[in-house]
């Protein structure tokens, strides 16, 4: 049975990963984690057991992650390990280069190093896949046709421009070295255990509190929303499948207004919890200043990964926002341990 190394597995796209796999009972995980602000162990703590390790660990750490390749040989490493969310990249912009930049090379010198000690159908087969985001590519306009992996790099944000620079490390790593690599590009996840930083978590808690819904410029901003899930599913056929030294490209082929997301939103909570008393949740919406540079529209033509790894979404979005908000509603005690705790829900990125 395979061994893969997951950075980043309690992380909110890596735990999914992780479940999925596991899930499979395709392979031995062994679980790199730095326990940041926003990781949740309880969010792979059904997965526990003699085919699953768990590393506490920095991937910038190269005496740490020399130690874990040696100890537990993997067949592959799927690197999560990302700061992720861009208010917080524009409070503070060089905790990001560090993760992102900085940390990811150090992680590809060890990789690097492991694999160059590999020897016949181990060397062959062994696959580092890094997991990216659609915003690498910038914004596109109302009329553009959505990105796809031969679109330019053009990133905005600092958030961006750190992730594109650690998909040009790896893609320097398998070009410079030889070394065999894959690296995804995924639009906006949503789902189960994501850190109420990001919009739906932050909207489903805030409109259930019956608080204001801070809803960026005029909330006409456009994302292509993919189900957590269904991207898990897509990167393990892309490390199953995937051509080394290829992209590939997940959406989720519902493009929507952030005020649209936002409304839907209001609307499953009045069905489940019934109005305010003040009237339907929708009145909570408040247009707030914009993100500085925010971009207004990303989206994934995913027909690359449909054609070779056999790959496609299979969630609606909008049965799956109901059910992302019944998770919500089932588990608000996390949110609210979070919140008391870690993160009380305030507006990032007006720096």
């Amino acid at each position: 049975m395979r061994t893969i190394l997951v950075t980043g597995g309690c992380g909110f796209i890596g735990s999914a990963f992780l479940r999925h796999v596991a899930g499979l009972r395709a392979a031995r995980l062994v679980n790199v984690d730095k326990l940041t602000y926003a990781a949740n162990p309880d969010a792979v703590a059904g997965i526990a057991g003699d085919g699953y390790a768990f590393v506490h660990a920095d991937i910038g750490d190269r005496d740490a992650m020399r130690a874990a390749l040696a100890k537990h040989r993997p067949d592959a490493v799927v690197n999560f390990a990302a700061e992720t969310h861009v208010d917080r990249s524009i409070d503070g912009p060089l905790a990001f280069v560090e993760t992102n930049v900085a940390a990811t090379a150090r992680l590809l010198v060890e990789v690097l190093a492991y694999w160059r000690g590999l020897e016949g159908s181990s060397r062959e087969g062994f696959r580092f896949l890094h997991v990216s985001t659609d915003e690498v590519f910038g914004a596109l306009a109302a009329d553009d046709p959505p990105f796809d992996e031969a679109t330019a790099y053009a990133p905005n944000s600092p958030y961006a421009a750190t992730k594109a620079a650690s998909d040009h490390l790896v893609r320097a790593w398998s070009r410079t070295y030889g070394l065999p690599v894959l690296v995804t590009n995924c639009s906006n996840n949503y789902g189960p255990w994501q850190f109420p930083e990001k919009l739906i978590p932050l909207m489903i808690a805030k409109a259930r509190a019956g608080e204001k819904l801070p809803v960026y410029g005029a909330g006409l901003n456009v994302r292509d929303w993919l189900h957590v899930e269904d991207h898990a599913a897509g990167l393990w056929l892309a490390l199953s499948r995937g051509r080394p030294g290829e992209s590939y490209g997940f959406g989720g082929g519902a493009e929507l207004a952030n005020i649209d997301v936002v409304h839907a939103i209001c609307d499953a909570l009045d069905d489940r919890l019934g109005k305010l008393p003040s009237g339907p949740r929708r009145g909570l919406v408040e247009f707030v200043s914009d993100r500085p540079g925010h971009d207004f529209r990303y989206a994934i033509d995913a027909a690359k990964a449909t054609a070779e790894l056999g790959w496609k979404p299979s969630r609606d979005f909008r049965s799956g926002l109901v059910a992302t908000v019944d998770w919500y509603l089932a588990n608000m005690g996390w949110v609210d341990a979070i919140r008391s705790k870690r993160y009380a829900l305030e507006r990032l990125g007006t720096s």
